[in-house]
């Protein structure tokens, strides 16, 4: 036989074998509770939206006609962070995952023309929604989409189908001493002290916050840091993310107005937390646990951008969670 008919003869082979489903593959830990994603996820979209005047870039996959799950982005990223999770989840569920204002490629206003804060980017993520006629959601809340969702979430409980949390805050377990400078910050709002605040957003600072605490360096695409750096030094962003963090006190006094919302609607949560988190430690996830009674608790031997790390894992529960809670 000669080396031509060979291969031929091996990729009939291969054709047949994968075609009659010869090869299986486990789901994250051999845990026959998570869901496989083996269907084929149709294309991620790149999309601009008009909102309160401004040009908000998001991205969308999945049927229209199909639950739709909200991604909100942490700091200092975009929707970038979830470019793997939106094709894993849209096999089964419509998918939207937006930009703030100053960040990713969503319209930067100058500061005198709009504020940079919590109250204000809840606001854009409302009025995107509303512009996209989304009247029913689950969340997935992640560092500062935690306090943007929650904002959303306890306004319109009856609109949230269920919550998805990973290393985003709503306790005061959760700031530990990777907030004291911040803190510092809130209590003598100076030049002085925000300076030091700067070097989270530097090269160096970026992509500690994408390899702290994780398992494998190795396994962490420096693109993440490259990618958000084209925001973060577009001009007065730097004052921009200062802003953010000031306004991050905002979020503090209504820790409380967020339990109580817990409390009273019980929506479905699942919690997925990189536990070797040293800005959103695992301190913060645990407290959930008083509130939410139809509560799924994972912490993962990751970190902040847990993600990056365990997506395939997470992506698998979060199916697993929904499917299991009737949202399909």
């Amino acid at each position: 036989m000669n080396a031509r008919i060979l291969k031929s003869v091996v990729g009939i082979a291969a054709v047949t074998v994968l075609s009659l489903g010869l090869f299986s593959f486990e789901s994250p830990e051999n845990d026959e509770t998570l869901v496989n994603v083996t269907e084929v996820a149709p294309a991620t979209l790149h999309k601009t939206v008009k909102v309160n005047g401004l040009n908000i870039f998001y991205r969308e996959a999945g049927d229209t006609n199909k639950p739709t799950i909200l991604l909100l982005h942490g700091y200092p990223t975009s929707s970038h962070m979830f470019r793997n999770l939106i094709t894993d989840l849209s096999v089964r569920y419509h998918v939207l995952a937006p930009d703030y204002p100053g960040f990713g490629r969503s319209d930067q206003p100058l500061m005198k023309d709009f504020e940079y804060s919590f109250d204000n980017m809840a606001n854009i993520v409302e009025g995107f929604l509303k512009k996209l006629k989304v009247k029913k959601y689950s969340i997935y809340l992640m560092d500062y989409g935690a306090p943007i969702g929650f904002r959303i979430a306890s306004k319109y409980p009856k609109r949230v189908e269920s919550l998805i949390i990973q290393n985003g805050n709503a306790y005061d377990e959760g700031l530990k001493d990777f907030w004291i400078p911040i803190k510092k910050y809130w209590n003598d709002y100076t030049i002085e002290n925000g300076k030091p605040l700067e070097g989270f957003h530097s090269p160096e600072g970026l992509k500690w916050q994408y390899t702290h605490g994780v398992q494998d360096v190795s396994k962490i695409s420096p693109d993440n840091w490259s990618i958000d750096l084209q925001h973060l030094t577009r001009p007065e962003n730097n004052e921009i993310q200062l802003a953010m963090f000031y306004s991050y006190r905002t979020n503090v006094p209504l820790y409380p107005k967020w339990q109580q919302y817990f409390r009273e609607h019980q929506p479905p949560t699942l919690i997925v937390w990189g536990k070797n988190d040293y800005i959103f430690p695992a301190d913060g996830a645990y407290p959930y646990k008083r509130d939410l009674k139809n509560l799924d608790f994972h912490l993962l031997d990751t970190g902040h951008f847990a993600l990056e790390e365990k997506g395939d894992e997470i992506a698998s529960r979060i199916l697993s969670f929904l499917k299991k809670n009737n949202i399909k």
